[in-house]
């Protein structure tokens, strides 16, 4: 592996112009095909499998109509006054009237008319319904909306007419609804404002579930150019990096826009690919750069064979650390959820192509600069400096731990245990109104829905009773039957009939508790229990969905997979370990330690965001579950820069047993090697990724967060000091290996030992350079 990068580096910083302006035209490839096809992205997050998707996929066969997703607004008066003048009547009439008449959104006197129809009479429609109405006779602390002795559809306003909630259905499913169909209703409903003083409040379903991009990325940017000036000390070379980085992303992510016309991309696909692509680009070029320095410097070669060798060994730890990365994404498809599984593959397809730049576009650049890329000032330091074994605090800190490293060993796994504590008590969800900060709209349409409604208001359900005879037909005797049923259920607050065929009724159920509250899922299970006394009773099957049980089917579904994803990404990662390093030892530590840090990582989150510890620090005021779908993702992207860090750090330790140094020599020797770069490319990613713990959106927050402080462990903990302790501990023994493996495994050469021998057979290293040189 290192002969062949060798000579792909030489060839590259020979003949740069061919590489440069061959990825010149795979982006140009790229531009063209998003002109060409445009930029198609979704917010659809389909879980497939799962009772809410089968009955909503069920609805979208047989009733279309009812298979939409729900939309909210409250209308609150000002302090002490009402909202049922005439004046404000009337707004809200006109508001409620051009919602309805906007396009995906259902008009429910075209409804009832379809639904008469479908009844083969609108007679037999009236009857089943106020057959069912009259069911759910039990008054209610509220009531509809009346103008001209007759209820305006889909408004409730409070007992003391202070709030209204305006409830209405959309034609398409809550997932598929675009953020510019929210925006046409909440253009609707605020013109209500004008000359009324009435408060218009969208509800937190108006808005499309997606991660969009920001300034924090900017700011992380600038972060990574002032780290990577101070850690290669040259603005040339901390400039290549970031270009590299840069073009790996734009073509990654580019490439998944010019295809988005022919595969569903959701929204969020783009931000998974940018931060794990700027993360691994950085790394590697960092990586390979410094090494190439270090040659020069150090062991006075020339740029040309520095860059060489640099791609030759580095590079083969790059090429194995970015293996790593794409395996950990790519086990997310074995979880089978479609928009997971294409964040995934977008995700490492970018990893992969940050690493063809790195291996073949960097050393091109490097051609372009020459013996530039060091100072004159730089190589005479180098030589005043030459007799010093001195690395400074690396070097201090290094043998610290070491000489105390029973001690550090048990610290540490003290502290992370202590910090993953709070993970036993996570609750995964969709954070939402319930735990927005108290000056957003969302949150303030939620508490006022609850003090007005109840708290249920929030998280409607939508329930689908079938007969289980197929030959059986629903009637309105049963329709009236099961709606009575279902309001004395506990914790139910209201049952509306929506609709009915005769294969199946649909009902609206409020619950009495909120959304993410554990008694309204309890609620859902027992609804869909196919031996509750009801379903026997009616002989029915009952089916529940909404955006309530869609998210609690999400984070079951996700909980349930997550340990399996695990599973697989670890197993993969030890083989590859074990390839690498031809060590049994050095896996095992690898993946402990991994363990380790998500456990303390996700532990730290559940205090921070579920606990609401330190919520005034990172900007909110409510805790509430963790994002379903975040630990798979952190977890996928953890873990491949956590050994990325694993296979710097070693790679250079092994480099240095297999060039002579043996025990703690090699431990030292390897981490003062790489330890600057690694901590330096920790430190960039801690900054990029706490950007985005500043934002609005509290899913936004939790990522960043979980990342930032995930990297913080992993790369200053773990890596730069549980692996020099572990490493010390076993010595040279770290490296060893069962002759029977030994003869089976093949010899990969990430350290260029079979470089090495090479260059020395051919006598093709290139003498050093004068002093004179620069």
């Amino acid at each position: 592996m290192s002969t062949l990068l060798y000579k792909i580096g030489k060839t590259a910083f020979r003949k740069p112009v061919y590489f440069i302006i061959g990825w010149v035209i795979i982006l140009g490839i790229v531009i063209s095909m998003i002109s060409i096809n445009g930029i198609h992205i979704s917010s659809e997050m389909k879980i497939e499998g799962t009772e809410s998707q089968k009955v909503l996929d069920q609805l979208a066969k047989e009733l279309p109509a009812a298979s939409g997703g729900q939309g909210s607004v409250v209308f609150k008066a000002p302090d002490n006054e009402r909202l049922d003048t005439p004046e404000r009547v009337a707004a809200i009439m006109k508001g409620v009237s051009e919602v309805y008449g906007l396009d995906k959104v259902i008009n429910p006197a075209d409804y009832a008319a379809a639904q008469a129809s479908s009844l083969g009479s609108s007679a037999d429609a009236a009857q089943s319904m106020n057959m069912a109405q009259s069911a759910t006779a039990s008054p209610p602390p509220y009531g509809p909306l009346i103008v001209n002795n007759a209820p305006v559809p889909g408004v409730l306003i409070s007992s003391d007419r202070s709030t209204a909630l305006f409830q209405f259905q959309f034609t398409i499913e809550q997932s598929a609804i675009t953020q510019d169909v929210f925006d046409s209703v909440i253009q609707s409903v605020m013109k209500v404002e004008q000359g009324t003083q009435i408060k218009v409040l969208p509800g937190e379903t108006l808005k499309s579930v997606s991660i969009g991009v920001g300034s924090a990325e900017i700011v992380g940017l600038v972060i990574a150019v002032i780290v990577l000036l101070i850690t290669l000390g040259s603005v040339v070379a901390a400039g290549l990096p970031l270009i590299t980085a840069l073009l790996g992303v734009a073509i990654g992510v580019g490439g998944a826009f010019s295809i988005s016309k022919f595969v569903d991309m959701p929204s969020v696909t783009s931000v998974l690919a940018l931060m794990v692509g700027l993360a691994v680009g950085i790394d590697y070029a960092l990586f390979i750069v410094n090494r190439q320095r270090r040659l020069i410097i150090d062991q006075r070669l020339s740029a040309q064979e520095a860059t060489a060798r640099a791609i030759g060994t580095s590079g083969s730890a790059v090429f194995f650390a970015g293996l790593t990365v794409i395996i950990a994404l790519c086990g997310m498809l074995v979880i089978g959820l479609t928009f997971l599984s294409t964040m995934a593959l977008v995700a490492a397809a970018t990893v992969l192509i940050n690493v063809f730049v790195a291996l073949t576009l960097l050393p091109a650049l490097l051609g372009l600069v020459g013996e530039r890329i060091c100072s004159k000032k730089a190589r005479e330091k180098n030589v005043k400096s030459s007799g010093t074994s001195s690395h400074g605090v690396a070097d201090k800190w290094v043998k610290f731990v070491i000489k105390n490293r029973w001690a550090t060993v048990i610290a540490i796994i003290l502290i992370l245990g202590f910090a993953a504590t709070p993970i036993t008590k996570m609750e995964m969800g969709i954070p939402g109104a319930s735990s927005a900060n108290l000056d957003t709209n969302a949150r303030q349409s939620y508490d006022a829905i609850s003090e007005g409604f109840g708290e249920g208001f929030n998280g409607p359900l939508i329930l689908v009773a079938e007969p289980r005879n197929a030959s059986a037909k629903m009637t309105p005797e049963l329709l009236g039957g099961l709606a009575m049923e279902l309001q004395g259920q506990n914790n139910v607050t209201q049952v509306s009939p929506l609709g009915m065929t005769e294969d199946l009724a649909i009902f609206s159920l409020i619950p009495k508790t909120g959304p993410n509250d554990a008694a309204t899922k309890t609620l859902v299970n027992d609804l869909r229990s196919t031996d509750s006394s009801m379903a026997r009773t009616f002989d029915v099957k009952l089916g529940v969905t909404g955006l309530t049980a869609v998210n609690i089917d999400m984070s079951a579904k996700l909980s349930q997979v997550f340990p399996i994803y695990v599973g697989i990404i670890i197993l993969l990662s030890l083989i590859i370990l074990l390839l690498v390093f031809r060590s049994i030892i050095v896996p095992i530590k690898a993946t402990i330690g991994f363990l380790l840090s998500i456990l303390a990582t996700f532990g730290i989150t559940t205090a921070v965001f579920q606990w609401g510890w330190l919520h005034s620090l990172f900007g909110f005021d409510t805790g509430g579950p963790l994002l379903s779908f975040m630990p798979i993702i952190v977890t996928g992207i953890l873990y491949g820069l956590a050994m990325d860090y694993q296979v710097f750090l070693v790679s250079s330790m092994r480099e240095s047993y297999v060039h002579g140094h043996r025990g703690t020599e090699s431990v030292v020797h390897g981490y003062n090697q790489v330890s600057r770069v690694v901590v330096a490319a920790a430190v960039i990613m801690v900054s990029v990724f706490a950007g985005f713990i500043f934002t609005d959106d509290v899913m936004i927050k939790q990522i960043g967060f979980t990342l930032a402080v995930g990297i913080l462990i992993d790369a200053f903990i773990i890596r730069m000091a549980l692996v020099p302790a572990v490493m010390a501990m076993f010595g040279d023994k770290a490296w060893s290996l069962p002759k029977w493996l030994d003869r089976i495994l093949p010899n990969l050469d990430v350290e260029g030992e079979k470089l090495m021998a090479t260059l020395s057979t051919h006598n093709d290293k290139v003498k050093p350079m004068s002093d004179s040189k620069s």
